[in-house]
C-alpha cells in the first residue's frame, strides 16, 4: 500500500493541488453570487425576493452532474469557447451559491429588525443598511454552516473530475493510477486520504474562525 503511495506520489499530489484549486475558485464564485442571491432573497421588493427565489430553487434542485453537461458540451456545441477549467469552476460554483444564499438569507434573519430600523433611521439607505450593518453580522453567525457547505464542495468535486469535464483532479489521477497499476482498494484508499486531508484542513479553519469571529449566544 505504502509501495504504491511511492511511486506514484507526484501524481495523487497533482490531483490534490487540483481538487485544491478547483475548490478554492469554485467558492469565491458561489460566495459572490450566494451573496447576490441571498441580498435578492432579503430585499424589500416583492420581485426581487421572487427572483432571488427562482434563482436558490433552479440551482439547488439541478443536479450538479446536469449542470457540468450544461456548462461543458452544453455549451460549446451552441458555439460557445468555454475550458474545461471554466466550465468545472462555473457548474460547481452557481451549484454551490445556492447554497450559499440560503445560509446567509438565514444569517440575516438572525439580526435583530431594530438594528435595520435604526440605521434608516440615521439616513442608511436599505442597500447601505444591508451592506454595512446586516450582512457583516449575519457572516458572523453563518461561519460554521459556510464550513458544512465548503466541506459538501470539497466531496462534489469529485463529479467534476468523473464527468465528462474530466479535470485531472484527485479522483481522476487515483482512477489513472488504478488503471496502470490495477491496485484499486490501494488506490481509492490513497484519494480517500487526500480528501479527508481537506475536509479536516477545511473544519479546522472554520471552527478557529468560529472561535474567534463567532456571535455567542
Amino acid at each position: 500500500m505504502f509501495e504504491l503511495l511511492s511511486e506514484n506520489l507526484d501524481d495523487f499530489t497533482a490531483g490534490l493541488w487540483v481538487t485544491t484549486r478547483l475548490v478554492v475558485a469554485s467558492f469565491v464564485v458561489a460566495l459572490v453570487l450566494g451573496t447576490l442571491a441571498a441580498a435578492l432573497r432579503v430585499a424589500p421588493s416583492k420581485w426581487l425576493n421572487r427572483a432571488g427565489a427562482v434563482y436558490v430553487e433552479v440551482f439547488r434542485d439541478t443536479p450538479l452532474l446536469v449542470l457540468l453537461f450544461i456548462s461543458y458540451p452544453g455549451l460549446r456545441r451552441s458555439g460557445v469557447e468555454i475550458g474545461a477549467w471554466t466550465a468545472g469552476i462555473a457548474a460547481l460554483g452557481v451549484y454551490t451559491s445556492a447554497y450559499v444564499a440560503e445560509v446567509l438569507r438565514s444569517g440575516v434573519f438572525a439580526v435583530a429588525k431594530g438594528q435595520g430600523e435604526a440605521g434608516l433611521s440615521l439616513g442608511f439607505t436599505q442597500g447601505d443598511v444591508l451592506r454595512r450593518i446586516v450582512l457583516p453580522q449575519a457572516a458572523r453567525t453563518v461561519i460554521g454552516p459556510l464550513g458544512s457547505i465548503t466541506i459538501a464542495m470539497i466531496k462534489n468535486s469529485a463529479i467534476v473530475g468523473a464527468s465528462i469535464v474530466a479535470l485531472p483532479d484527485l479522483l481522476k489521477e487515483a482512477r489513472i493510477v488504478n488503471s496502470n497499476t490495477f491496485q484499486t482498494e490501494e488506490s481509492f484508499f490513497w484519494a480517500a486520504v487526500g480528501y479527508l486531508l481537506l475536509t479536516v484542513t477545511v473544519t479546522v479553519f472554520f471552527r478557529g474562525l468560529e472561535t474567534r469571529y463567532a456571535v455567542r449566544r
